[in-house]
């Protein structure tokens, strides 16, 4: 078994579409970010990468590259796993933990759970989504960004 942790976090800004997970939240503001900001995607491709021992998500999509521009974060979980893949290895669980003041996210849990498990490989009981405020400490708890970290255990394939 292998362990991987990834953080990440964006800048929250007006006329962004706000996606983690890869669900769109109904928010006035959304991540800045090359792609399509998803802090949680983010977070998890690196996680995957770092088990892996593939380096991190700037090293395989990197943000001077104008083909990642407005992607879909997806895309980068799933070629994380195809990366692990092809050194033997595949996501066993995850785990997430949004790092957020609002808006709230359990109306979207079970859908950001589904996506995981889905670009996973996993059934929804293999992954966690859990969302903490900061308290009104630092730029999660103003309002003014989002953060994600992410742990996932990787095992050999057999």
């Amino acid at each position: 078994m292998r362990v991987g942790h990834g953080w990440d976090i964006h800048r929250l800004a007006a006329g962004r579409r706000f996606i983690l997970g890869g669900v769109q939240i109904a928010w006035d503001k959304g991540p800045l970010g090359h792609s399509d900001g998803d802090a949680l995607f983010h977070a998890l491709c690196d996680a995957i990468l770092g088990a892996s021992g593939l380096g991190d998500i700037g090293l395989h999509f990197p943000d001077s590259d104008p083909k990642w521009k407005d992607s879909d974060s997806g895309r980068f979980v799933a070629k994380a796993v195809e990366m692990a893949g092809n050194r033997g290895l595949k996501p066993a669980n995850a785990d997430v933990t949004v790092i957020l003041e609002k808006p709230k996210l359990g109306p979207y849990r079970e859908a950001i759970a589904a996506n995981m498990a889905s670009l996973l490989g996993l059934s929804t009981e293999k992954v966690n989504v859990k969302a903490k405020t900061a308290e009104g400490l630092g730029p999660e708890g103003a309002g003014e960004a989002v953060s994600c970290h992410a742990v996932v255990m990787m095992e050999e394939v057999a």
